[in-house]
């Protein structure tokens, strides 16, 4: 098809044409809230979208771990503020969603990435453990996208990536909790792109593998765990966190705009293999 025509055609469709130079995966002028951000995936996601184009807003519970996460990304000249508050807390939540806005505009993408670990066998798990979970990784991504979307709703457009995990799948012993709370974010995703795709609002999730972080590093210098690991997992190896970037970027770009409730696992084939 000659080019001429092909773009007649895209523009009676309403849809962009990336011939014309409009870089589908490109995030300027967007802005980016990421929660649980002051570290590990979430800081690094939060980077990924900041070189993709994105203001970036990055959040945590503690000001003193934010503010070197912020002061580690401008000194790479990337655009980012820091913005602490629980995002369990609706007051503290509502007040720093305002504040957001007032400084760096309207929220175009949400990743609700805040989340903790604790483990325990569920014969013996606190319910106040089993509580926290649930509420930091299932009620929390409620909260802030139920608090984002007023405003996305209004302007007929926005982006909300919630961070799932390999447990929205599978089980392990010790992690009920976690994985209850992953699974029920898995299906929090699919009814916020069934109740908000109307408004040109696409909810959708990311869920990692096994990468290197914080989090797990006691599970990776667990020399039987890692050797488990590396043989369970088809690309024989753990995952990096900037390999999580992608898959970011491309959920919060124009390049997503007719993807709405997936998840994608991004695991190097666990999930593919038995």
């Amino acid at each position: 098809m000659q080019i001429p025509l092909r773009r007649e055609i895209l523009r009676r469709w309403g849809i962009k044409d990336a011939v014309m130079g409009e870089s589908l995966f490109n995030l300027t002028g967007k802005c980016a809230l990421i929660t649980g951000s002051s570290r590990g995936l979430g800081l690094v996601l939060a980077g990924g979208l900041a070189r993709a184009g994105a203001r970036v807003a990055l959040n945590g519970r503690h000001a003193g771990p934010l503010d070197a996460a912020v002061a580690e990304l401008r000194d790479q000249d990337l655009d980012a503020r820091g913005y602490p508050f629980d995002v369990t807390d609706v007051v503290a939540l509502a007040a720093g969603v305002a504040q957001i806005e007032a400084d760096r505009g309207a929220i175009d993408v949400l990743v609700n990435n805040a989340g903790i670990q604790r483990r325990g066998a569920l014969a013996e798990l606190s319910a106040s453990a089993w509580r926290e979970v649930l509420e930091v990784n299932l009620t929390g991504p409620f909260l802030v996208a139920q608090c984002v979307a007023q405003g996305m709703i209004e302007r007929q457009r926005g982006k909300i990536i919630n961070i799932c995990s390999l447990m929205s799948e599978v089980g392990r012993p010790t992690v009920g909790a976690y994985a209850s709370a992953k699974g029920g974010l898995k299906m929090l995703t699919r009814s916020m792109a069934v109740e908000w795709a109307g408004y040109n609002i696409q909810a959708n999730a990311i869920g990692p593998g096994y990468f290197l972080t914080e989090m797990t590093r006691p599970l990776a210098e667990d020399a039987a765990f890692d050797a488990w690991l590396r043989s369970r997992t088809p690309a024989g190896r753990w995952g990096r966190p900037e390999e999580l970037v992608g898959a970011a970027v491309f959920l919060a770009s124009g390049a997503s705009d007719f993807v709405n409730g997936q998840v994608i696992y991004v695991d190097g084939g666990i999930l593919a293999a038995l």
